[in-house]
């Protein structure tokens, strides 16, 4: 019998093959994705931020960590598939890296979570302009545009999307989230995001509380 800590430490070690075989053993014991995600991968990618910010571990070692979790949740795809077509979905979320800048893998993870809570997500990848989030969320009827930088010449991008959502007519039907390092609540609100997140944990929680209520 295998242990949520077990996933947890793989994650945080980077084992790619570990995490994958641990997460499909939890599964065989008759363990919910859900649960897999929320006590083992989710508290694992939260120990490494953690770790990141106080400087007890590199970017590689994060970026380790991130392949070991999306190997845990390719094991656990297919009865998420399962669980997304008999639930309704939390909303639709259009999700990207602003214009200039190429870092993503907190975007991804943010993107990798909001899929297995329930929403769904179309990932627009890095260096997004404001004029591909708002073509793609029209596109898709999204909900909420997410949007992330990680370097502070970057983030100065974020208000044009704001800006051209007002000057659309179209700032009232897609909420906004900003999110990433350089990004504070303060500004992100100023800026007229309708919300912000400073971690995956906090954005899924934003996201959430931002869903149509249907």
């Amino acid at each position: 019998m295998v242990s949520f800590q077990e996933l947890f430490d793989a994650v945080v070690k980077g084992d790619d093959a570990a995490a994958a075989a641990v997460a499909k053993k939890l599964l065989d014991e008759g363990i919910e994705p859900s649960r897999i995600i929320n006590e083992a991968l989710a508290p694992a990618m939260a120990e490494m931020g953690r770790k990141f910010e106080k400087l007890e571990v590199f970017l590689s070692d994060s970026l380790l960590a991130a392949d070991a979790m999306k190997a845990a949740m390719k094991v656990m795809e297919p009865q998420m598939l399962l669980a997304k077509s008999s639930a309704s979905k939390l909303g639709v979320v259009v999700i990207g890296t602003i214009e200039g800048d190429v870092h993503d893998i907190g975007k991804n993870i943010v993107a990798t979570m909001l899929e297995a809570s329930g929403f769904e997500v179309h990932d627009l990848g890095r260096d997004v302009s404001a004029s591909t989030f708002i073509t793609k969320s029209k596109e898709v009827n999204a909900d909420i545009i997410g949007v992330s930088a990680l370097m502070t010449t970057t983030m100065y991008n974020m208000p044009r999307l704001i800006k051209d959502l007002r000057d659309m007519g179209l700032k009232d039907r897609f909420k906004v989230v900003f999110g990433g390092a350089p990004v504070l609540p303060e500004w992100a609100e100023k800026m007229g995001a309708d919300g912000y997140g400073k971690d995956f944990t906090e954005a899924v929680r934003v996201f959430k509380e931002l869903r149509p209520k249907r």
